[in-house]
């Protein structure tokens, strides 16, 4: 979507690389930011059920794209790691990093799949971000049941965890499409605005 953005506004294509690594640098800040505060706020426990970190991350996929959102999806865990660990406990933990940072990249790749859709019709956010959820929670119960003699968590562990963070996915699953079918307003004028 925001690629299409771009081009109607005739960018050339460094000028429209500058704008991706601004907003995707944007995003990712958002995305360890969140975090912080829901943490601040509600602590550990609100993080499991809100999944703040994703909002950000689906909104990557559906207005950056498929290949930009899946960077963002995969480096928003490991920044939030880098800079949390200098600062006291690291967000996420060590053990859990890599399954997120695969799990937010399937989030950002599945919903990014759907982002030309979605600058034709932005009610198409709905579906990506669902399906983008479900993708991405699978992937990473996934990978635990695959790698579960390796880490201190077991699948039953995380499918209680996924369970409790039903309310954030479902929030997310209507705030996410809000908020794109809003930067798509601002971004891209239909022929109808006219």
């Amino acid at each position: 979507m925001l690629d299409q953005a771009l081009t109607l506004r005739k960018y050339n294509i460094s000028k429209k690389i500058s704008v991706k690594m601004a907003v995707s640098a944007g995003l990712i800040a958002l995305a360890v930011l969140l975090p912080q505060l829901v943490h601040l706020a509600l602590g550990q426990p609100g993080g499991v059920k809100w999944l703040p970190m994703y909002l950000p991350v689906l909104l990557a996929g559906c207005v950056m794209g498929a290949g930009w959102g899946a960077a963002i999806g995969l480096l928003s865990p490991l920044v939030s790691f880098l800079i949390t660990y200098l600062v006291s406990t690291p967000m996420p933990a060590a053990q859990r990093l890599p399954f997120m940072m695969c799990e937010l990249a399937v989030f950002a790749l599945v919903s990014g799949l759907f982002s030309k859709k979605i600058s034709q019709n932005a009610i198409w956010a709905f579906p990506a971000v669902i399906l983008a959820q479900v993708c991405g929670r699978a992937v990473f119960l996934g990978l635990v049941a695959i790698f579960n003699s390796l880490v201190p968590f077991t699948p039953t562990i995380i499918w209680g965890q996924i369970k409790e963070g039903f309310v954030g996915l479902l929030v997310q699953a209507v705030l996410a499409p809000v908020i794109v079918i809003a930067l798509k307003k601002l971004l891209i004028k239909d022929d109808s605005d006219e």
